[in-house]
């Protein structure tokens, strides 16, 4: 299994405070779902130790909670691994946060879905070589091969990805992050489903 060097790199300029995510329901339910895509590989660490996947929830506006860099190696999350991304900004390439750890490599472009669709709640970001492949496969929907995660560049086909939807929930293939796969929808269960389901397609096919 291959990936890119700067796979997991963040990529926006950072401006973090301090702080820990209080415990909460969303917060719970949140990590279970995390946790059931991690005990499905399709949130973990390669074996050079570079972590993949990341899950963010709306709380207000266009602010969102999402999981911390570098945590694609554990199982099950605590409060102080994830964080609250307060604003961002696509233009000057930034992202400011609070938490004890630095806002997801993929901060920029969860944002960029909440600003496209105020309907969106929820928005997974997991690999996986079989599905990556099979989806591209069958033409799914993706963003251009010749653009990298993690970018102004990407963050803006992704809005535009995201305008030209009509229901909810949705699963698209970063063509140009290897085995990277987006689902997003109106709530954590939806968006997990639509993943689970589409495994479960692809396993049995």
């Amino acid at each position: 299994m291959s990936t890119p060097i700067d796979d997991g790199v963040i990529k926006y300029s950072s401006q973090r405070l301090t702080g820990v995510m209080a415990p909460s329901a969303q917060l719970e339910q949140l990590n279970k779902a995390r946790t059931t895509l991690f005990d499905l590989g399709l949130i973990g660490a390669y074996p050079n130790g570079i972590g993949y996947g990341n899950l963010s929830l709306r709380t207000s506006g266009q602010q969102f909670l999402i999981t911390g860099s570098a945590t694609g190696a554990i199982r099950q999350l605590q409060p102080d691994q994830f964080c609250l991304v307060e604003s961002f900004s696509i233009d000057q390439n930034s992202v400011r946060s609070r938490g004890s750890l630095e806002a997801s490599s993929e901060s920029m472009t969860h944002g960029a879905i909440y600003a496209a669709n105020p309907a969106v709640h929820c928005v997974m970001h997991v690999h996986s070589r079989l599905l990556f492949d099979a989806l591209l496969a069958h033409h799914a929907i993706c963003t251009s091969p010749g653009i990298p995660y993690g970018t102004p560049a990407m963050a803006r086909a992704v809005a535009q990805l995201v305008a030209a939807q009509h229901s909810l929930p949705v699963l698209f293939v970063m063509a140009g992050h290897d085995e990277g796969i987006v689902a997003y929808g109106a709530d954590i269960g939806s968006v997990l489903a639509v993943l689970v389901d589409t495994l479960n397609r692809n396993l049995a096919s």
